[in-house]
């Protein structure tokens, strides 16, 4: 039999592993196609860990305040559980995947993904924001909250994650810099870090940076500002100076929630949070009739009133969880195992 050569070529191409018929028809590829490389598939991605195939798992919300330093184990464990065992992803501006391998060891995950998101562009791009819809779980790495801010918000990335938040209600955590964007009032340093000493002696110092209600909106978080390295670092003071400035710029009577390192405040879906991790967790009480007596640029703030400015609850952690503080109140009548405390400058 003979052949022309364009049937040869016909022929041969069919007869090889992986030629295809170009019918001028697209297939896309599947977001989460077996025996392809998800991270070079997904804007974003700097390492995959698990099912390359998507799973939808019943979700228990809850949030995690993590206070920076060694991470606590019994809080991601704690997620883990509220995921159902589905897709987690970590989100950071900067670093590497560490988390990926880290949490791979203390739970059932169907997948843990990192997301590096260091730009705008990233931010606002559809998939990235469908690859944080899609999770089970999200965890904010530590970093530089400026650059959250920066890079995220009023982008579809900030609206994937008080989806995750308030609609999906998937358990949501952050350490450090993650932690401090998780109050609906939040420290961005986006001029650079203030200390307590700086923060005392002028509570308007160019550093002390402060916004309400334009970002993340956790549940249960509404007038709470967040802080961590808090006992490690002593930013007990710049705490009370931004929670000064809240009160007196913007007639809020804001709530503080601080954790230290290697420590973890987990917040459940019914506002009740519980401390792990081997150091401590404050929650701090202000009041519109307990404002500050000074409280201006150039002059040191003075915060007395009669020596109960500001209530503080503080909870040290264990590796089971210990102590109740019911965010729903920050009533005194429902804190349990811990201590009350009166602070003052």
């Amino acid at each position: 039999m003979r052949y022309t050569l364009a049937t040869m070529l016909f022929l041969l191409c069919y007869s090889a592993v992986g030629c295809k018929k170009n019918t001028g028809v697209e297939h896309p590829v599947k977001e989460h196609a077996l025996n392809s490389d998800p991270v070079a598939l997904r804007p974003g991605s700097i390492g995959y860990v698990g099912d390359t195939a998507d799973v939808v798992t019943p979700v228990n919300g809850g949030l995690v305040l993590m206070g920076g330093g060694t991470d606590v184990d019994a809080a991601f464990e704690w997620m883990l559980k509220r995921s159902g065992g589905g897709d987690v992803v970590v989100i950071r501006a900067s670093g590497t995947d560490a988390y990926n391998p880290y949490i791979n060891k203390l739970g059932k995950a169907n997948s843990i993904e990192t997301l590096k998101i260091d730009s705008r562009v990233l931010a606002d791009d559809e998939r990235v924001a469908r690859i944080i819809r899609n999770a089970e779980m999200l965890f904010i790495a530590g970093g530089d909250q400026s650059n959250y801010m920066k890079y995220w918000k009023d982008t579809k990335t900030m609206e994937a994650i008080n989806y995750l938040l308030n609609v999906k209600k998937a358990p949501v955590g952050g350490t450090s810099a993650g932690c401090a964007i998780l109050g609906e009032l939040y420290y961005s340093g986006e001029n650079g870090s203030v200390v307590s000493e700086e923060a005392l002696a002028n509570p308007y110092h160019a550093n002390v940076s402060l916004y309400a209600g334009d970002f993340l909106k956790p549940p249960f978080m509404k007038e709470v500002l967040t802080d961590q390295h808090y006992v490690a670092r002593s930013r007990q003071g710049r705490h009370l100076a931004f929670l000064a400035r809240i009160l007196k710029d913007k007639g809020i009577a804001a709530k503080g929630i601080a954790a230290d390192e290697r420590t973890a405040v987990c917040i459940d879906d019914k506002g009740k949070a519980v401390v792990y991790g081997s150091g401590k967790a404050f929650f701090l009480i202000t009041d519109k009739t307990k404002a500050p007596e000074v409280c201006v640029s150039g002059q040191a703030l003075d915060w007395n009133q009669n020596q109960t400015a500001v209530k503080v609850y503080s909870i040290t952690g264990s590796a089971e969880g210990n102590g109740s503080f019911d965010l729903t109140t920050f009533a005194a009548s429902s804190a349990r195992g811990g201590s009350w405390q009166q602070w003052l400058i």
